[in-house]
């Protein structure tokens, strides 16, 4: 991805226009002298995140270069985010991004064509203050997965029980960093949806 089309990503609307001024000469600062990103950079993504309740590509590879280069400067135990789903990532942050993502998968497959999920009403709170929303999202989850066949309520069961091991309590609210851990954890997961849902279209594709 172009430094251009990552600024872009982060605009409102997604226009030029919209880019912060000398963001861009910052973030190429940055790269060149290998100094911690800007924080506007991390700010913009997850804003534009919880205003139109989507982490895309560029806002997710923003959030996660921002916090790759702040954990490998820091010399901590965390782990470094993948460009991928990690589910031997334990940062509750990131797996409540999941959680929301795999709430929100079960929610669409009990009711094909919905014109708004979730994560349209929801993801903005979920987001921040993850207690105000949490406990009703999981009653919630127990209607959609009564419209799901016995074996595939049984999977989404056991995925939900593997992401919130250890997850003792929800956050009262979750610091900015940790929001951007949020939409990783989201946008990742729902991603290997995707990804597992084309690659079961090809394997029937393959066999016909």
């Amino acid at each position: 991805m172009s430094l251009f089309r990552l600024l872009t990503g982060l605009a409102l609307l997604n226009k030029t226009d919209n880019i912060p001024p000398n963001l861009g000469g910052e973030v190429m600062r940055a790269i060149l002298e290998d100094l911690p990103y800007p924080a506007p950079m991390l700010n913009l993504a997850v804003q534009r995140c919880r205003a139109e309740q989507k982490p895309t590509y560029a806002r997710a590879a923003a959030i996660k270069a921002y916090l790759n280069r702040v954990i490998r400067r820091a010399n901590t135990n965390e782990r470094e985010f993948l460009p991928m789903l990690d589910p031997a990532n334990l940062n509750p942050a990131y797996r409540l991004g999941r959680l929301f993502a795999v709430l929100e998968k079960i929610q669409e497959e009990a009711s094909p064509g919905l014109n708004a999920t979730i994560r349209d009403r929801y993801y903005g709170a979920a987001s921040s203050t993850p207690v105000s929303v949490f406990t009703t999202l999981l009653r919630l989850k127990n209607h959609h997965l009564g419209k799901l066949n016995q074996g595939r309520a049984v999977q989404m069961e056991r995925l939900i029980g593997e992401i919130m091991q250890g997850l003792d309590d929800f956050p009262r609210q979750l610091a900015l960093p940790d929001q951007g851990r949020f939409a990783l954890g989201y946008y990742h997961q729902r991603q290997n949806f995707f990804t597992k849902t084309e690659r079961t279209n090809t394997s029937e594709g393959d066999t016909k």
